[in-house]
């Protein structure tokens, strides 16, 4: 049995192009075992019929906040009482913008506000309401309010622009949801006692990176990596965890915020570098965990290259080395580097340590980590090798941030 089996959830409609895409991840999450009940908006019933959610659910679907069939009249509280979590897929801007003013006015709006469970939301829409200044401070309420957003990603939309801003395909959300959700199970079997090495973090400012990065190569493709960002998300928890600030700056992942920790979105590497770069003068400790493209394309096309049987060239220049460009700040943080390699563990991770000018590097082979669960690491300083065996990530995080918490004297 899954992690999802048997939940129950109150999944929510929003009036957007991928509405859709909720009939089939109500399909999906149904095969999963869960118990779910549709909410939609006014506006959602323009794009689907309640009548296709309750042939799926084989429930009745609930659009009204004034419903008379509820016994009480209040169906903005009794539909989330008993619910593990409310999902919100897909979720529009102005959606976004009336949950993080409080509002109130429509069924979904005033049962997201009276819940007392989770309440996870999944982004859908045009790539320039995405990067409004609006839409990024109203999305920055949200997560501070403890909302947990899934995407949105990068891709062809509905309006023919290509962008971030598309909702995560059905799979994915089902996915990042049971990682989550098995996340907080193993948290609460290994949460280490509050003397262990690594609570000794408290009152420390931490930068984390995670994830890969994406360099376009046209407006459709780019050159990117398979990491899924589990260990670098890992990390960031466990250091909240122990009590200190904690500041993760992310290449796109479909993996929610851990608690607690304030998450920048990037997608490039030098949106990456500049996002550590504005930070690392205020940071205590920074952690380079993610997999950053090492090139990127000079000349990004700004059409999809079509097929004219010449395969084109493309002209790759250096990406900044975020990493060695921290450790050589004057006044530098106290910096971990990683290492994922794919031969010769040993010799590559102590002549990348040596040569970014580190005091300490955790390395591992990609093969044995990109988008598992678990993870073993071998660590680097100047008194030698230290071993991590295999565990979840969770668990490798931690033990991670112990040997850290002894390097830095705490």
């Amino acid at each position: 049995m899954g992690v999802l089996s048997g939940k129950r959830i109150v999944l929510g409609v929003t009036g957007g192009v991928a509405a859709y895409k909720a009939a089939v991840l109500a399909r999906l999450l149904l095969r999963a075992g869960v118990d779910v009940t549709v909410v939609m908006t006014a506006s959602a019933q323009r794009f689907v019929a309640p009548a296709s959610f309750q042939a799926l659910t084989g429930k009745r679907v609930h659009v009204d906040l004034w419903d008379a069939q509820i016994d009480d009249g209040m169906g903005h509280i009794e539909l989330s009482r008993g619910c593990d979590f409310v999902l919100v897929a897909p979720a529009t801007t102005d959606f976004i913008a009336r949950l993080a003013q409080g509002r109130a006015d429509d069924l979904l709006g005033a049962l997201c506000i009276a819940r007392d469970c989770p309440l996870w939301i999944a982004p859908a829409m045009n790539r320039q309401m995405w990067l409004h200044p609006a839409t990024v401070r109203n999305v920055q309420t949200l997560r501070g309010d403890g909302v947990n957003l899934l995407g949105p990603e990068a891709g062809p939309q509905a309006c023919g622009e290509v962008g971030v801003g598309r909702m995560l395909e059905p799979e994915a959300i089902v996915a990042a949801l049971e990682a989550s959700l098995a996340a907080s199970d193993e948290h609460r079997r290994t949460t280490p006692p509050t003397d262990a090495p690594v609570a000794r973090l408290a009152g420390l400012d931490v930068l984390v990176t995670a994830g890969p990065t994406f360099e376009p190569i046209d407006t459709v493709r780019g050159l990117t990596n398979r990491s899924s960002g589990k260990m670098g998300y890992a990390i960031a928890a466990a250091a909240r965890e122990a009590g200190a600030r904690v500041t993760l700056v992310s290449g796109p992942t479909a993996l929610a915020i851990p608690e607690g920790v304030a998450r920048i979105d990037v997608t490039t590497a030098c949106e990456m570098a500049d996002a550590v770069m504005a930070r690392a003068g205020s940071t205590d400790l920074f952690i380079a965990v993610a997999a950053v493209a090492d090139y990127r394309v000079l000349q990004v096309a700004q059409h999809k290259l079509k097929k004219t049987g010449v395969p084109p060239v493309l002209e790759l220049v250096e990406n900044p080395d975020i990493l060695a460009s921290v450790a050589a700040l004057p006044d530098a943080p106290f910096c971990v580097g990683f290492a994922a390699e794919t031969e010769d563990l040993r010799a590559n991770a102590q002549a990348k340590r040596r040569r970014k000018k580190v005091p300490l590097l955790a390395a591992n082979l990609a093969q044995e980590t990109f988008g598992r669960d678990d993870n073993a690491l071998t660590l680097f300083d100047d008194a030698g090798e230290h071993s991590i065996q295999r565990d979840s990530k969770p668990v490798v995080a931690r033990a991670l941030l112990a040997h850290v918490a002894r390097m830095m004297g705490r």
